[in-house]
């Protein structure tokens, strides 16, 4: 408390960006820039903060409620194949920061809260010229972070293509940016993708806060004994030290607690995606420590009674997959056909919808992520900022003459890698 204005009334004063000071001028919802949630884990040590994947409202009030009792800032996201212009959830890029001012301040959320777009894919350069009128439309909504992943794309043609489309991103904004796709044990990130990238960027005074890689891990409800390469993390974290990047960990639902322990042990990770665990909670189903929900024997989900949603809605649920013939991680094409029957159960069951939610992430900020009371941690710094910008964690370091277009995709030529199979590895 300074000059009799509380700490947190100061950072609703400085913290938020501008877009979010314009879109809700009398709220008190504690929505910053993702480099401040990733600030606050470094200062922390060994922390990540949880990435919540918003594909409903229950999931975003139950993220938002763990994050509170935690005293844990936290993200809520959603990415392009979820809530972009063509979508399998009601939640987009567009809605998802009314949702989240929203609940902030019905809940009496005071914990920093990031939005960010996740998984911006970039395919080729017509994504790339869209992209150019799309981006500036989801600030202008309330997105407070963004992950460019132009994964599926050449080394040379992803570098590329984040330093053409980096000029669309707010300075403030958190940043992500991604080598390799996220498709399991084939197709492995390198020491040297990450480094091309990285300091390619570098030279062009782009200093993203996360890299998102291809660690061994698969998006979906897939589990795996393989799962996260933690050593292979190590070894490119430590590779991109002196760009003081932090990783980002995407697939986290095939993993279990003990190997998300040791990626925020031993790297240099302070974000980690949880989506579709979060879904099958929310629903009611059955999942094991992978966060996986579980099958019986003829390979169909099973339902706790009494949990989630009603057994009527459930079965209505089932049918429509049954129908359209979607099965095991398709199931999250219903989150957009079911949103408003799911808003419309009585408030009991929508409470144990959000409770359930409210509990698994609880626990992962506390007993897995380390991420309990770094909260303070980030108004702390938006304070010493002084400002809703913190600015970036280094400076140019590689040489501008080094990285022309002509250069990059010389250099690219000499990279080896194995990109793995083809395929579309949207989350």
């Amino acid at each position: 408390m300074t000059d009799g204005i509380s700490d947190f009334d100061k950072v609703i004063d400085i913290g938020r960006p501008p877009n979010i000071k314009k879109l809700f001028p009398n709220s008190k919802a504690l929505i910053v820039s993702g480099k401040f949630i990733d600030r606050a884990m470094i200062t922390k040590g060994k922390a990540i903060s949880m990435a919540a994947n918003g594909r409903s409202n229950i999931v975003i009030r139950g993220a938002l409620m763990a994050a509170q009792r935690a005293n844990s800032a936290i993200m809520i996201e959603i990415a392009k194949s979820e809530g972009g212009a063509s979508s399998y959830c009601a939640v987009n890029y567009w809605n998802i920061a009314r949702q989240v001012d929203a609940l902030c301040n019905e809940l009496g959320i005071t914990i920093p809260v990031a939005i960010h777009a996740d998984h911006y894919g970039i395919k080729n350069e017509k994504d790339i010229a869209a992209a150019k009128i799309e981006i500036p439309t989801i600030f202008e909504a309330g997105m407070t972070s963004i992950a460019i992943d132009a994964s599926h794309m050449p080394d040379d043609k992803n570098l590329l293509a984040n330093i053409e489309l980096n000029p669309f991103i707010p300075k403030w904004a958190g940043l992500e940016t991604e080598v390799g796709e996220i498709k399991g044990k084939t197709g492995l990130s390198t020491v040297d993708e990450a480094l091309f990238l990285i300091q390619g960027l570098n030279a062009h005074d782009i200093f993203p806060d996360w890299i998102a890689l291809n660690n061994g891990t698969t998006h979906g409800i897939e589990a795996s004994d393989q799962g996260i390469q933690v050593d292979l993390t190590v070894n490119i974290h430590d590779a991109l030290a002196k760009y003081k990047i932090s990783g980002a960990q995407h697939g986290t639902s095939g993993n279990s607690s003990d190997r998300l322990r040791e990626i925020a042990s031993k790297t240099r990770t302070t974000k980690a995606n949880v989506a579709t665990a979060l879904q099958m909670i929310s629903w009611g189903l059955e999942v094991n420590d992978y966060g996986n929900a579980k099958l019986d024997s003829n390979g169909n989900f099973i339902k706790v009674k009494d949990e989630g949603v009603t057994e009527e809605l459930w079965q209505q649920m089932v049918d429509y997959a049954n129908s359209k013939e979607l099965k095991g991680g398709n199931y999250k094409k219903l989150n957009i056909v079911f949103e408003n029957k799911i808003m419309g159960q009585p408030e009991n069951i929508r409470v144990r919808m959000a409770k359930r939610v409210e509990d698994f992430i609880y626990n992962m900020i506390v007993t897995v992520f380390n991420g309990k009371d770094s909260a303070p941690l980030a108004i702390q710094n938006i304070i010493k900022a002084g400002s809703y910008d913190p600015g970036p964690k280094t400076g140019r370091i590689e040489d501008p003459s080094q990285w022309t277009p002509e250069k990059i995709s010389e250099k690219a030529v000499s990279i080896i890698s194995d990109k793995g199979a083809k395929g579309n590895f949207d989350d």
